[in-house]
This record gives structure tokens, sequence and C-alpha cells, in this order.
């Protein structure tokens, strides 16, 4: 680009006297016009404006003449400049990748030295290498020397021993291995019986812990049931009404509700018995209404009791829907709340099954938070495990069946049926709220004073329970203790060792479930004891 400026100032200059000669045409055109204007006007007047004229012309010949020099020497003394200037910035361009070049030649060369001293590195290396390899392979024959050497010494030691210990040498292999497996299962046996005996314990430790807990947050009342109910009269004049003419209305009664009235010397009451106790309330309910009435006549009984009946149905809701709430639970078929309600009417060796099955709910549920289970599922399953008695009165199989029958119909959980077939052993749990449903029932079950028999049968199932226990081989004495609870057994030393008191036990507590009915659980407890004594003389 700046030789092109310098070539196109060049060409400027040259065409200066171009420009001259047309300036000098230009002016000698306007004297020709000035001359043949002349002749047209006068002489005079022609001669003082061509002199005039020429002397313009000469003048601005002058003046253009001197402005052209002028012009070129300017366009000279600029070109010149240029010139100068693209020189030295030429000459400095030069310079600098001069310059730049040297450098770069100067890191070649830097580099070609720092090859060079690499390569001079790794060719030291490579012999050392080298050597390095001649040497294992010295130091490798030798060790394969000494290996034959050394076995062939080891098959000169193992041909000895064998004659030494009369052996071969799979015979001693599988001599040894045997020790050593027979070693390993006692040392594994040990370890598995530490175990176990140690999970038991704090297994024991921890359902002990959990029961406790459950059993002093749950404290319900406890009542024994009986099979008769006493209605108080306000003097002994109403024993005659309540008889009647001719004992007409006894008879109505007696008909009415299906319970016995049982009239007697005993003054100012009426003994009422039955074994439905929804009957037998409904009874004393209509005598308690009877008499404050006044009005008693065998029509008047019969409205009566329709009245009663009427408001046992209304009663018996509201005492299952009350229940519930009790609990905690919702979301049961009306129908099932009906058969809880009807549950409050219903006994088991004395002990009232309506609140027999709330405090199996709540001792579940409080054992299953205990343990981070679903306290729901446990509530529901010990509110509804014995809802079979609440029909078992009136239709066939037990009350584990019916219960179980109920709770499909009724479209429970299968859970929930689970818990209520297995709660008296009869089917495997599947779920842990099933285990505590049944732990529950016997802990409700063997509360002192919840359940209550006759002292016949006590006696004759504790002297039973001695002698199932008394009929092994190998027992001294066995004593029942705790109200039948636990059984002490006390075997002979010198034909019991102590590995059988185990089985012994286990033994006896299968005959006990299997010939004996009893509530809750029967704990076996057998005891060796040895004794060596001398006398130093």
């Amino acid at each position: 680009m700046n030789l092109l400026a310098f070539g196109s100032l060049f060409l400027a200059v040259d065409t200066l006297p171009i420009v001259l000669g047309i300036l000098l045409g230009v002016v000698a055109i306007a004297a020709v016009g000035a001359f043949f204007l002349g002749g047209v006007l006068k002489n005079k007047s022609v001669e003082k404006k061509l002199g005039t004229v020429q002397d313009r012309t000469k003048k601005m010949i002058d003046e253009a003449a001197a402005e052209c020099k002028s012009l070129k020497k300017e366009a000279i003394l600029e070109a010149k400049e240029q010139e100068l200037q693209l020189r030295n910035e030429f000459e400095k361009e030069c310079r600098d990748k001069k310059q730049e070049l040297q450098k770069q030649e100067q890191r070649l060369v830097q580099k070609e030295e720092i090859l060079d001293k690499k390569e001079e590195s790794l060719l030291k290396q490579n012999t050392a290498l080298e050597q390095q390899k001649k040497n294992l392979s010295d130091k490798e024959n030798e060790v394969k020397k000494t290996q034959e050497k050394l076995s062939h010494q080891h098959d000169l030691m193992v041909q000895e021993l064998e004659k030494v210990a009369q052996l071969t040498k799979e015979e001693a292999k599988k001599q040894l291995s045997s020790e050593i497996l027979d070693e390993a299962r006692h040392d594994v046996a040990l370890q598995v019986r530490n175990i176990e005996q140690t999970a038991k314990e704090e297994a024991t430790n921890q359902a002990k812990k959990i029961i406790s807990l459950a059993v002093q947050r749950c404290a319900a009342d406890h009542a024994s049931e009986i099979t008769v109910s006493v209605v108080p009269l306000p003097s002994d004049d109403m024993k005659a009404r309540l008889i009647g003419r001719e004992g007409r209305n006894i008879r109505a009664i007696e008909n009415a509700t299906g319970i016995e009235l049982i009239i007697d010397d005993t003054p100012e009451v009426v003994i009422l018995s039955g074994f439905d106790p929804v009957r037998r309330e409904i009874a004393r309910i209509t005598l308690e209404k009877l008499i404050t009435d006044g009005r008693i006549h065998p029509a008047r009984i019969e409205e009566t009791v329709e009245k009663v009946k009427k408001e046992m149905d209304q009663e018996i809701k509201q005492a299952g829907e009350a229940a519930m709430f009790d609990v905690g639970i919702f979301g049961i078929h009306p129908e099932l709340i009906k058969l809880l309600g009807r549950l409050k009417y219903r006994t088991s060796y004395g002990q009232n099954v309506y609140k027999h099955s709330i405090e199996v709910a709540q001792l579940a549920g409080l054992m299953a938070q205990e343990l981070g289970l679903d306290v729901n599922l446990a509530k529901r399953a010990g509110l509804l495990h014995d809802i079979g008695k609440a029909v078992d009165h009136e239709q066939e199989g037990t009350h584990i069946q019916l219960g179980a029958d109920l709770a499909k119909k009724y479209r429970e959980s299968n859970n929930v049926i689970n818990a209520i077939q297995a709660h008296h052993g009869d089917v495997e749990p599947k779920t842990i709220e099933a285990v505590l449903v049944a732990a529950a029932d016997a802990i409700s079950g063997a509360r002192p004073g919840a359940r209550r028999e006759t002292g016949t049968n006590y006696v004759k199932r504790l002297e039973k329970l001695e002698a199932i226990a008394g009929d092994f081989r190998g027992v001294d004495k066995c004593y029942a203790i705790q109200a039948g609870r636990e059984v002490r057994v006390i075997v002979k030393p010198d034909q019991v060792d102590d590995a059988q008191t185990l089985f012994l036990a286990k033994d006896i507590a299968k005959k006990i479930e299997s010939e004996l009915e009893y509530p809750g659980q029967i704990k076996v407890n057998v005891i060796r004891e040895f004794r060596a004594s001398e006398f130093a003389k």
C-alpha cells in the first residue's frame, strides 16, 4: 500500500506540464476571441481592452506558472517525506522480524540441547536396566537351583517321616484335616451356644421390660362375673305381687325373658338365675321398671320386656362404639360394632369378655408402640380377637373359627384375620402384631383375679400338673407353685445329666400342653443338683 501511494504521488507531479498547457490553450482561445471581438468594436476601445486582456492573461499565466512550481515543490517534498516514512517503517518491521527469528532460533537451539540431554539420560537408564535384567536373571537361576535342592530335601524328609510315622502323606493329610474339623466344630458349637444364651437372656430381659411397661400403663378393673343377678325390693310385700295369683306373674316373666326367678326367704331381694347374661340383664331391668311402675300383670310384663329388649339393642350398639373409641380405632363395620357390644354380656372363666377385649387391645397397642410396629393393627386385632364369643352360643364352632369367619365376612384385613386365628396357637402367626395379640391375651387372662375357677378344679389341675411331670424317668420330686403357673421338677443327678435337663423340660412342657387345660402359660423349671462330700480324717 505504501508503494502504491508513492507511485501515485510521482504520477501527479508528471502531469503538471499538461495542466499548464491546457491552461495556456484556454488563455489563447480567450485572446483569439477578444481579437475577433475587437474587429467589431471600435479600434481604440479594442486596443485598450486588448491591452488589458493581454496584461491580465500574462498576469494569470505568471501566477499559474508560479502556483504550478509551488505545487510541484510541495508534491516533491511530500512524496520524499512519505518515501522516507515508508522506508523507516519497512526497516523497523524488518528489524522486528529479524529479532523474532533470532529468538525462535535460540529457543530451537535450547530445545535441541534439552532433547540431547534427555536422549543421553535415556541411554544411561537403558544401560542400567539391561544390567539389572542380567542380574535378576542370574538370581533367578540361583533361586531355581535352590528350590530344586530344597524340593529334593523336602522329598527326602517326607520319606523319612513316612517311615518313622508309618503313614503315607495322604493318610497324614486326612488325619490332620479330620482333627482340625473336629476342633473347629467344637469351637463353633461353643460360640453358637454362647450366642444363643446371650440372645435368649437379652430377648427375655427386653420382653420383660416391654411387658412390664405395657402392664404398668394399662391398669384394668377386674370383677368376676357370676350367673345370678340380685334385684332389691322396696318391701317384702312386693314378692307377692311379683308372684301374682297362682304364680301367673312369675311364669309370665320367666316365659318372656327365659330367666328363672328365685323368690325365697331372703328379705327384700329377688334372685335372677340364668347362663345368658343378655337375657338376665333384660330380666333385671324389666323387674326394676315393673317395681317402679307398680303395675304388675302378664300384659304389662310382656310390654315392658319388649321395650327393654329394644333399649338393650341400643345399649349394646353404644357399648360397641364406646369400646371402639376407648381403644382409638375407627372404620369397623356396624355389625361388628354390635357384636362388640354383646361381648359386654359374655364371660370367660368369670372374666368379662368386653373388658378383656379392650384390655388386650390396649396391651397389644402399647407393646407394638414400644417395638415400633403398627399400633393400629395391633389394637384392631386385639379388640376383635374374641369377637366369635359373641355368637358362639348361637352357632356351631369354636370362637376362633367364628371370629375369623366374621372378620372375613365384614372385610377385615388378612393380618387381623390371622391374629384372630393365631391368638391361641391354632394357626402359625404371620406377623409380629399377631404374636403381640396372643401375648396380650395371655397377660390379660393371667392377671390375679381376672379369672376364677372352683377350688375343686384348681386342686385337680395342680395334682394333674404334678402327676404329668412326675411320670418322666429320672424325676425325683415335682412341685406346682405360683397358683399353677410354674412347676419345679427336681431330677436325680445320677440318671439325668446337664444336657438331658433341657430336653426333659421340653418334653414335660409338650405333655402339659397336650393333656392339660389352663389359662395363660405354665413355666417348667427342671433342677439338677450334684453334691460330692468327703470327710478328712
